[in-house]
């Protein structure tokens, strides 16, 4: 009798400490994946470490473990794997490109209770138009690189046309994570119609249709026949639901008001699949197109004061009848940073296209794979590799950019379409005959190189932090949505916090206030104590954050993100520990 109280007694602290979870959980490894081979096929389980490492190691953050890789080639071949992880009582992470910047798409450390199995759906490429081409719908794993040349016969481009298309992005990874925005007219990536699995509170799947278009009763004529497109137009509904964030170009204009105008925990625009951050299954969502401009220009700006800048902004959102196509600002040292360190993939997508980026990134990953195998070659080997070739090409930027780059500290790239280019002409002429600064209008090529310069400035950090990690500290990354009323959004930090840092740099999206401060301490500082004063500064200026790279397993998700997530998820099975929260079942 004693060892039997006993032995309840041990259950129930271990129950109490979260152990006794992961201690009962038994899985025979074997059978699970000879069921997940018998779904797929067995090429497409992947059990091996050096299988599995590209897929458990986040783009520029984070990685962990998992049991196995899937690699469906159809949304009924996912469902099937959902319904074996759930029966087995696995977690599962769902991913679609792995491009994300805050490691939300990987495992994150080895600490979870159950066991992982990631499903990767990049094979599940098909994107659908539907209404003469004016919506689409992209199913899990297709790209915003395959849907501008999907659209293009049409005359129209997807939400989302720079940035994040050329390293291969995937439509319903900009949707789950409320990303983008850079367009001002379009706002961050939504929609209210899509379809997905969720597990209910007593761990039931289920297959959830909000896209708008019968396609059936069961789950498994659901993804059939959405797979197969075996509907009609009859069959497509236009229920009063929204396919993108049309409020944005008004929102975006009230600079005076005292919030961001868009932040991943904006309740506004947390709805199914948008800003779920991976707590669901998302098989497809249903997306508005946009009319391809019939003319566009690129105004390229330059100025000592970022004041200048500020006025600029100011009168551009409240008294021009169009708003700009986009606005992208760079930093003096940022841009040098972007020539140096960003040169290889600039001259990559210049050359070969942005279809070739996500090749060039699989390069990267195994180089690295091999690298780690051999050791005497060093750590980022391919960073190191692709940094010493890129000395050999010439100068790759533009004459009168590079001038400007000698007069002038803050650079801003601003594009204007249709009767805004006259518009902005005008405005601009008249504007820099009071103001400092000065301003050119781009040839073709010159602005496609400068919207490439601007891009590919997301990558120098993690270049430079790779080639100096000898004699640098950590590296931090920051997405910051700065209310749209603040004048001095240009950062100005303490001696006792800017003294700590090796580099500063600073790019964005300025007309809606969205700024990226990429810095690397110096080596020996607390990296993570000195992050939290950073978010503090920004706390006091009633900034939000994460803008656009949602909160991945580096920022806290505030509370009404978090009960969201509960809400999606209550049993915590699908990608738990996102935005620093539980990783244990039913969220203990």
């Amino acid at each position: 009798m004693f060892y039997i109280l006993f032995s309840i007694f041990v259950i129930e602290i271990l129950s109490f400490l979260g152990l006794s979870e992961h201690m009962e959980h038994t899985l025979d490894k074997t059978k699970l994946a000879q069921d997940l081979k018998a779904i797929t096929g067995e090429k497409y389980i992947l059990t091996t470490e050096s299988s599995k490492q590209t897929y458990c190691k986040g783009f520029r953050f984070g990685s962990g473990e998992a049991l196995a890789v899937a690699r469906p080639g159809t949304l009924l071949e996912t469902w099937k794997i959902l319904k074996v992880c759930v029966r087995a009582d696995l977690i599962v992470i769902m991913q679609a490109a792995n491009t994300g910047l805050t490691g939300g798409s990987t495992p994150d450390g080895n600490d979870y209770d159950r066991p992982i199995v990631l499903v990767n759906t990049m094979r599940i490429s098909d994107i659908q138009v539907i209404n003469e081409g004016k919506q689409i719908i992209g199913l899990s794993g297709s790209t915003l690189f395959g849907l501008e040349n999907k659209l293009a016969p049409y005359g129209r481009e997807p939400h989302s046309v720079i940035g994040s298309s050329c390293i291969g992005a995937s439509i319903v990874g900009g949707i789950c994570n409320n990303s983008g925005g850079a367009l001002v007219k379009r706002g961050p990536a939504y929609t209210e119609l899509s379809l997905y699995a969720q597990i209910d509170g007593e761990g039931n799947l289920s297959l959830v249709n909000e896209l708008g278009i019968e396609l059936g009763n069961t789950p498994e004529e659901v993804l059939t026949n959405l797979q197969n497109k075996k509907y009609t137009d009859k069959e497509i509904q236009f229920p009063n639901k929204l396919a993108s964030d049309n409020e944005y170009k008004n929102r975006v204009r009230k600079v005076d008001s005292s919030t961001p105008a868009r932040y991943n925990a904006d309740g506004r625009r947390l709805h199914g699949a948008s800003g779920c951050a991976g707590k669901i299954a998302v098989f497809a969502v249903r997306l508005d197109t946009y009319a391809i401009p019939k003319q566009q220009k690129v105004f390229y700006v330059g100025t000592n004061s970022s004041n200048v800048l500020g006025k600029i902004r100011r009168d551009i959102l409240s008294e021009f009848k169009n708003l700009p196509t986009s606005g992208e600002y760079l930093h003096r040292d940022c841009y040098d940073a972007t020539k140096k360190y960003g040169k290889d993939t600039f001259v990559v997508i210049n050359k070969m296209g942005s279809g070739f980026i996500p090749k060039l990134f699989a390069l990267k990953r195994k180089a690295d794979l091999l690298a780690g195998k051999l050791s005497f070659l060093p750590n980022k080997f391919s960073d190191k590799l692709m940094q010493f070739l890129s000395k050999l090409w010439p100068n790759h930027l533009p004459k009168r950019m590079e001038q400007y780059r000698d007069r002038f500290e803050h650079h801003w790239i601003i594009e204007m379409s249709d009767e805004g280019v006259d518009e902005a002409r005008a405005y601009f002429k008249k504007f820099f005959t009071e103001n400092e600064g000065d301003f050119f209008e781009c040839t073709e090529k010159e602005s496609k190189k400068a919207i490439l310069h601007r891009f590919v400035a997301g990558s120098a950090i993690g270049r430079y932090h790779a080639v100096h990690q000898k004699n640098v500290g950590a590296m931090m990354t920051m997405d910051i949505a700065f209310p749209r009323n603040e004048k001095d959004w240009f950062e100005k930090l303490p001696p006792e916090i800017n003294d700590l840092l090796e580099v500063k740099l600073y790019y964005g999206h300025l007309f809606c206030h969205v700024l990226h401060h990429n810095y690397v301490v110096k080596k020996g500082v607390d990296a993570k104590a000195l992050k939290k004063k950073l978010l503090k500064t920004f706390d006091e200026r009633g900034a939000e954050y994460p803008a656009e790279h949602n909160v991945g397993h580096e920022y806290f998700a505030k509370p009404n993100l978090k009960n969201f997530y509960k809400e999606l998820d209550p049993t915590n099975a699908f990608n738990p520990g996102i935005g620093l929260t539980s990783k244990r079942k039913y969220w203990k």
